[in-house]
């Protein structure tokens, strides 16, 4: 008996698990105790980090896929970046409820007085409507040309997303700089030619021809 294994099906369920395992594990370690002595504090930065690493990787799979032709990943795209817009959903609520209590006067002025707030908050409004639009049928009522447009704005959101936390981080800035660094490496991708990397890594060296010597 021959089974048969549906692989899109398997990746994407795939996704789903890995995408949604990091909130299942700090929602686990919010209820035992193990985020330390400030738990709002860890939880609403482990929300913004995993909605910020979420982010680059679902840049990663357009240059994966020019690259090695992976295009079971570039299926996986929309997922991840829901997923991203997700957590960054849950960690603007979880600074909100649980760390401000929605005391809205106490945000608006933590808005202005506070750089790296206002500069999240700039992040999760680029991305909203790239959420909103972020199905098949909004692509069919903007055009798929307006629709990449529009979602060319991930860029700069991402841009502001690694800034945020870089301003908000106060002592050790390694993570904020290797987030940094991988964003500077896709944006420096999104300036090559297209075919080019693809070309540079299918190509392969060439036998040099043998030169018969007589004798």
């Amino acid at each position: 008996m021959t089974v048969r294994i549906d692989r899109e099906a398997l990746a994407r369920w795939g996704t789903f698990v890995l995408c949604a395992w990091p909130l299942v594990w700090q929602v686990v370690q919010f209820l035992t105790g193990g985020l330390g002595a400030n738990p709002i504090q860890a939880l609403t930065r482990n929300l913004g980090e995993w909605g910020l690493i979420l982010l680059l990787v679902s840049l990663t799979l357009t240059p994966l896929r020019r690259i090695f032709g992976w295009t079971i990943a570039l299926r996986r795209r929309r997922m991840v970046g829901l997923f991203a817009f997700f957590y960054i959903c849950l960690h603007l609520l979880s600074y909100v409820g649980l760390d401000q209590f929605f005391d809205w006067s106490m945000i608006w002025a933590d808005l202005i007085k506070r750089t790296y707030i206002t500069i999240g908050m700039a992040s999760f409004l680029l991305l909203v409507p790239l959420a909103v639009t972020s199905t098949h049928r909004w692509v069919k009522r903007l055009t798929y040309r307006r629709w990449k447009g529009l979602h060319l704005l991930v860029y700069p959101a991402a841009l502001l997303g690694v800034v945020h936390y870089w301003l908000m981080v106060k002592a050790d800035l390694t993570e904020p700089l290797i987030f940094a660094v991988v964003l500077a490496v896709l944006l420096s991708f999104r300036l090559l030619p297209k075919g080019r990397v693809g070309h540079w890594f299918s190509s392969r060296p060439t036998a040099s021809p043998q030169v018969s010597s007589r004798r």
